[in-house]
């Protein structure tokens, strides 16, 4: 009998690890490790040097079940797959730092305010040890009625001991997209009539060459981008990206 409720623990014990680290790919740094798990779309969770960081949640509650709460948040833009109040609502924000747009800052609920880092286009700083650049995000050619227009939301590139992230935001491939130089990681989306299409993703992934890029945020209006294409171009001119595809849609 002792044997049996050994066994019925272990097995509990185990599920419950499993649970509690859901991350699929692990990164080294200069300061351990750097997890990734894809969440939804654009919403994926990072955890490095025991801090769990957000980025765009939204998708409901049920997504993050068995992920430990967030010690940072990192929003995007305005729109309701980035910045959506049901699933941050839902969340234990108890201890958490928000960075976001002067957009977002400026729709978000009094409750939520004194947790606000605001950052603008250009901006760096320091947030809960980690290095934050807020970078361009918007569609092209710039006009007044663009779905994403130039200073309203942020890209971000983040720095993990030494690992540099690049999280695009929506955008198309823009300058300050092309410019990057020694990215490590870089999502980036792909998706009409919201972001770009694959060829123009490739291009730009073609000019900055990070090491590892993920197609992420790439369901349009008719259905999910051709991924799997993203991958060939890239690779047909350089076969030292590594391009790692991740469903993003589960």
């Amino acid at each position: 009998m002792k044997n049996l409720i050994s066994i019925l623990l272990c097995i509990i014990s185990s599920t419950v690890v499993k649970a509690q680290q859901p991350f699929e790919d692990v990164f080294t740094t200069e300061k351990g490790e750097l997890s990734i798990h894809p969440v939804l779309h654009s919403t994926m969770v990072l955890q490095w040097d025991e801090k769990v960081i957000y980025i765009d949640p939204y998708g409901g509650t049920e997504r993050y079940h068995g992920l430990p709460r967030p010690d940072l948040i990192l929003i995007t833009d305005i729109h309701g797959d980035h910045f959506n109040l049901t699933t941050l609502d839902s969340l234990d924000l108890s201890k958490v730092t928000m960075v976001v747009p002067q957009a977002v800052a400026e729709e978000m609920p009094e409750k939520y305010r004194g947790k606000l880092r605001i950052m603008r286009n250009g901006e760096q700083r320091e947030v809960t040890g980690i290095s934050i650049v807020a970078l361009p995000m918007y569609n092209l050619p710039e006009s007044p009625d663009s779905r994403h227009p130039k200073g309203r939301g942020n890209g971000y590139l983040l720095t993990f001991g030494g690992k540099r992230v690049y999280i695009s935001g929506d955008t198309e491939d823009i300058p300050e997209m092309r410019s990057l130089e020694n990215i490590d990681i870089a999502f980036v989306c792909m998706n009409l009539p919201f972001t770009m299409t694959v060829e123009q993703a490739a291009d730009a992934v073609l000019e900055f060459q990070p090491k590892i890029v993920y197609p992420f945020h790439y369901r349009g209006v008719n259905g999910f981008s051709d991924v799997e294409r993203f991958k060939t171009l890239v690779n047909a001119q350089n076969a030292r990206i590594e391009v790692r595809l991740r469903n993003w849609y589960k």
